[in-house]
């Protein structure tokens, strides 16, 4: 992405939809066979007897007449997975969504035009604020450039829910409400919804059809917090959204007097707030930015939103945005767009001063009787009680440059290296999933790679073997790369095999029949599958803006990834309540083993 153009006038955003070829289902031998060797580097020689012995009996019965159904589903949808992939993985999902599905990160404003100053908040933000309003703008009026690799086009339709996006929590089953429209397709929300101190307030971002200037912008801001300041903090309504999900659909649905301002909440194109916290912050060290992306104040963001833009008060910002509508690079997207473009003008506005007449900004005034302020603070406290270790540092002592000098794969050599790193900290490989685009499909989101290959596990046990020459090493890591670079293609390219068992799976379930032997299986779940991955990663890209998700265990970690040319900047997450795992100790461990990856290839070439 960061050689992309970001704007273009030669074709449409969305132009290339209609074309997008279908997401194909994998051949059930392939997928299976795929299968067997993901579980081997867990199973004793025992247990994979078993589990190839399982499997073969899933492919020559139930397995076949599964596949059969799911071919015939395929063939009447241009996605098969695309509405089972919303409800199972988030919709129908009722842990608190905020802290466990949500991302979040830091931006890195700091390693160029905005240094963490005091007092630079609202000028920052209007500004910030701005750039962000203009790549709504791309898209609304489809010039943001497509996405492709290569010549191909990817799908553009998660840009749809970056804006006017917001998730409705129900008893049972979430759903996703998107009132963005394009230009051609009719009128668009366009107002701003600001949260300050546990109050909301509310603003039209255009002015007779313009979208406001930062001195335009920064009037309402000011405003907002001349407001807040000196006053009793608001009640905080937005702490309900940290809830578990079936108990804030019913605090949501007992009080119908609200629902007309969170309609205007869920229409709106995205949530600002306005942060009194002081997160440190530089380019080496983002933790406690990224901390406050995660675990923030939860009364002045709304948890169920597809954007918060949260702006601190030492000039610092970060984000927080539910993942059901789309996968995190749209932010990525649109962070480096607002990055690049802060860059280019030094973080200072140089237009017109003029402020045109406009309404002050409006405040939704909550009526909040006693039960409902109980709830808020029930959903505060147990908020709070929130144990995530978050680390955030940038490895400086190499980055993209020095890798593909060695013709290596920079993403390849960190997730080895993450490898090497869990199992000399473990003792053990460690269950790995990494994203993989599927995005070159029509709707197409994500696939699972497994990159703890038998292959991977060989190359840590040598790297740790005291009697192991350089050479073996070598050898070693060559075979590791080869798997994980193969399997990676494969994923994007539709033949992965982790969302065809879940289809599967998923089709039983419709069917009413008995859950298949295979997924009963105790390797099925020891090596990640039914989303129980011990490393739960993902490559942001070669941008400057990283992300960070809870791990998907409570003995995991979750660890996404940033790789520039002279850096790599990595968030690692962890459960303190879990004695095992060490996000700290983790990220140590990955820098010496980047050290390692780095001194056998260079070894290697002497």
């Amino acid at each position: 992405m960061e050689n992309q153009v970001l704007e273009s006038t030669a074709e449409r955003t969305f132009e290339y939809q209609s074309s997008l070829p279908a997401l194909p289902v994998p051949h059930l031998h392939d997928s299976l066979n795929k299968y067997l060797h993901a579980v081997k580097p867990f199973a004793s020689e025992e247990e994979f007897r078993a589990t190839v012995a399982i499997v073969k009996r899933f492919e020559e019965g139930i397995g076949q007449q599964l596949h059969q159904k799911l071919l015939k589903r395929a063939k009447s949808r241009r996605n098969w997975l695309e509405d089972w992939w919303l409800d199972t993985a988030y919709l129908e999902v009722r842990v608190p969504s905020q802290l466990n599905v949500n991302f979040g990160g830091p931006t890195a404003y700091v390693e160029h035009c905005w240094p963490v100053r005091d007092g630079t908040q609202l000028e920052r933000t209007s500004l910030n604020l701005w750039f962000t309003l203009q790549y709504w703008e791309l898209i609304r009026t489809e010039r943001l450039a497509v996405h492709k690799a290569g010549a191909m086009p990817f799908d553009m339709d998660q840009f749809r829910m970056l804006f006017c996006t917001c998730k409705v929590p129900g008893v049972n089953k979430d759903t996703i409400l998107n009132f963005f429209k394009t230009e051609s397709e009719g009128p668009c929300p366009s107002h701003m919804i600001v949260m300050c101190r546990g109050r909301v307030f509310t603003f039209d971002a255009l002015c007779d059809g313009r979208i406001l200037t930062p001195p335009e912008l920064l009037r309402q801001l000011t405003y907002i917090k001349e407001c807040c300041d000196g006053e009793l903090e608001g009640d905080g309504v937005s702490a309900l959204t940290t809830e578990e999900r079936t108990r804030w659909a019913k605090v949501r649905y007992a009080n119908e007097l609200h629902l007309t301002f969170y309609k205007t909440i869920q229409s709106s194109l995205f949530v600002l707030a306005l942060d009194d916290a002081k997160p440190y912050s530089t380019p080496e060290n983002y933790t406690q930015l990224t901390h406050l992306a995660l675990t923030g104040d939860p009364t002045i963001r709304w948890g169920d939103k597809s954007y918060n833009l949260i702006c601190f008060s030492n000039g610092t910002f970060a984000s927080n945005c539910d993942h059901a509508p789309y996968d995190a690079m749209v932010l990525v997207s649109n962070g480096y767009y607002v990055d690049q473009k802060l860059r280019a003008c030094g973080g200072v506005w140089k237009g017109s001063e003029v402020v045109c007449e406009m309404p002050v900004p409006e405040e939704l005034i909550f009526t909040v009787d006693e039960r409902v302020r109980r709830d808020i603070a029930l959903a505060k406290e147990q908020y709070t009680k929130s144990d995530l270790q978050i680390v955030s540092y940038a490895f400086s002592s190499f980055g993209k440059a020095a890798i593909k000098k060695r013709t290596l794969h920079p993403d390849t050599f960190v997730q080895l290296a993450l490898q090497l790193a869990y199992y000399r900290l473990h003792g053990k490989s460690g269950s790995c999933y990494e994203t993989a685009t599927t995005r070159r499909f029509f709707h197409g989101r994500t696939e699972t790679m497994r990159p703890c290959t038998v292959e991977a596990q060989d190359w840590c046990r040598t790297m740790l073997n005291p009697t192991a020459t350089t050479e073996e090493k070598r050898q070693a890591l060559n075979a590791a790369f080869s798997k994980h670079n193969k399997l990676m293609a494969e994923a994007q390219d539709g033949r992965g095999f982790d969302r065809h068992l879940l289809g599967l799976y998923l089709i039983a379930k419709e069917e009413g029949l008995p859950v298949p032997e295979l997924y009963m299986d105790p390797l099925y779940t020891k090596s990640g599958g039914g989303g129980s991955f011990v490393l739960s990663t993902s490559l942001v890209g070669y941008t400057t803006v990283l992300g960070a998700v809870a791990p998907m265990v409570p003995h995991g970690y979750g660890f996404f990834y940033r790789i520039r040319d002279d850096r790599i900047v990595a968030s690692c997450t962890a459960w303190k309540s879990n004695p095992e795992t060490d996000a700290e100790t983790l990220f140590q461990n990955l820098c010496a083993s980047l050290h390692d990856i780095m001194h056998v290839t260079t070894q290697s070439q002497l």
